[in-house]
């Protein structure tokens, strides 16, 4: 006999329809699986054989074909082994046909037959919402497919639940979960933590406001990734369509935690400097999110930058511009979000000492061509501010004085985000960093003093035009942070000293 079950599986970070069929003829005992499967779903015929049985029902003797259609699509990982066991038990006799038709299933089963959870649940959920009768997953999962609502979630725990269920002897309610009770405002650290530096906190409260990448420069023990890991509180919550882009990378990574079906807060990533190309941008033999996608909507932190390898850094250049990474392979190319803010920590030199007033460089100028050679001047260009963060003083260091919090610079930050919500409403830009040519002419209009301000900055320090573009963008976030709707000479002389740290630090 024949049975048809429905399932998906993830390609990148969106999931395809796969239809799971199985067939039971008589003939010598065999199970045989069609379809370009991995291992892992070659594999399933043993945990699926072990799985009937431990669940009380008999597996067929005769010949087993399954075939994941279609035929040309590869499949990969475990979460077949629910479709194709009851398939199995359908083409048996054992589950009713005729109660199937709808269904979407996934899982990964147990030899005890339970099921266990799996990932891109929220990415099938959002492919099937429109077509499908119900979604049966894992229980560890149902709360993570609810969010995307518009179709029936049922959670299950073990294989026999799922025949009972299909079979109309037991109900299931399905999941609903309340999106609105998941997001509380986070509890991370403060900016009220760190003494002195209040250029820098300026710094971070500009690019928080329109998005824009950031460059620490300082020696060590100045306080660069103290002051880098304080961003995020400062950064506008997440919307709810922002928090579902971010879980459903993090589900298709296998990196969503099991008590928290939707992330709420902005991702911070800070991947160590050994990391390859293909972990920072994403790939692989079966292509996965990287480290760039992974913070998307949020920020990517590389510390120590310079050490990082050059390649690795040059790879970022395409999705700084464009918030998106294409990855080719000689079948496919997928397309995996990159919309994530750039903060970049380093010291001046490879002694860390250049400049410092304390410590004497004991580096040789070709040393620090050759350190900073790593930075190319292409991707140093994307970077929209760029900082020197100084040593403090002892004096700074044990001021009692009180410090702005980091809710105090949020609020500021909140206003103007709001401004451009307004300004950028009815199209994709979501904040100053993410305009396009049109949008800059529309919004970053000079007046004459401001102009011929920053065609002085740009003869004198040499800045290419897409320094110039980034000027603008920030002269506008500037203003936005002063609820001024034009932009004035001082937002642009604000904007253009964030532009010149490397000719202000001599070799």
């Amino acid at each position: 006999m024949l049975s048809r079950i429905l399932s998906a599986t993830i390609v990148g970070i969106d999931a395809l329809p796969v239809e799971v069929e199985v067939d039971s003829s008589r003939g010598l005992p065999s199970f045989s699986t069609v379809g370009l499967p991995d291992n892992a779903i070659k594999e399933s015929r043993e945990r699926v054989r072990s799985a009937i049985k431990n669940s009380g029902y008999s597996f067929p003797s005769g010949r087993l074909t399954v075939n994941l259609a279609p035929a040309d699509l590869k499949k990969e990982g475990s979460s077949f082994d629910l479709p194709i066991a009851i398939g199995i038990l359908a083409a048996d006799g054992v589950v009713k046909r005729d109660n199937l038709s709808g269904y979407v299933m996934l899982g990964e089963l147990s030899l005890h037959g339970e099921v266990k959870p799996v990932r891109g649940v929220l990415a099938v959920a959002m492919a099937v919402r429109n077509t499908a009768r119900g979604l049966i997953v894992p229980r560890e999962n149902s709360r993570e497919a609810a969010i995307i609502g518009g179709i029936d979630v049922f959670g299950v725990k073990s294989l026999s639940e799922v025949v009972e269920f299909i079979n109309g002897e037991r109900t299931i309610e399905p999941t609903r979960v309340d999106t609105g009770g998941l997001f509380v405002e986070a509890c991370g650290a403060d900016m009220a933590d760190v003494r002195g530096q209040e250029h820098v906190k300026r710094a971070l409260e500009v690019v928080a406001a329109g998005g824009h990448n950031l460059l620490l420069m300082g020696p060590p023990g100045a306080g660069k990734t103290m002051l880098a890991r304080r961003l995020p509180g400062i950064l506008p919550p997440m919307s709810l369509e922002e928090a579902i882009e971010v879980t459903r990378i993090h589900s298709v990574a296998g990196l969503l935690p099991e008590d928290k079906p939707l992330v709420t807060e902005r991702p911070f990533r800070t991947p160590h400097h050994t990391i390859s190309d293909a972990g920072l941008i994403g790939g692989g033999q079966i292509p996965r999110p990287g480290e760039i996608s992974l913070a998307h909507n949020g920020v990517l932190f590389l510390d120590e930058v310079l050490e990082f390898r050059r390649n690795v850094l040059e790879a970022m250049r395409q999705p700084l511009e464009d918030g998106v990474i294409t990855v080719a392979r000689a079948q496919s190319s997928l397309v995996f979000p990159a919309r994530f803010m750039l903060v970049c920590a380093t010291n001046p030199c490879p002694c860390g000492y250049l400049g410092d007033g304390t410590r004497e460089c004991v580096c040789t100028p070709p040393m620090i061509q050759r350190y900073r050679a790593k930075l190319s001047g292409p991707l140093l260009d994307r970077i929209d501010v760029h900082c020197e963060v100084a040593r403090v003083n002892f004096k700074e260091l044990t001021d009692k004085s009180p410090v702005r919090s980091s809710k105090e610079i949020r609020q500021r930050v909140l206003v103007a985000r709001k401004i451009q919500k307004e300004r950028f409403r009815n199209t994709p830009i979501r904040n100053n960093a993410m305009m396009d040519e049109d949008a800059i002419k529309k919004y970053c209009t000079l007046d004459t003093h401001s102009s011929t301000l920053l065609e002085g900055a740009i003869e004198r320090f040499s800045l290419s035009a897409r320094a110039y573009t980034r000027i603008l963008k920030l002269a506008r976030t500037i203003a936005d942070l002063e609820e001024s709707p034009n932009i004035r000479a001082h937002h642009v002389a604000e904007a253009i000293q964030y532009r010149t740290l490397d000719r202000r630090v001599e070799l």
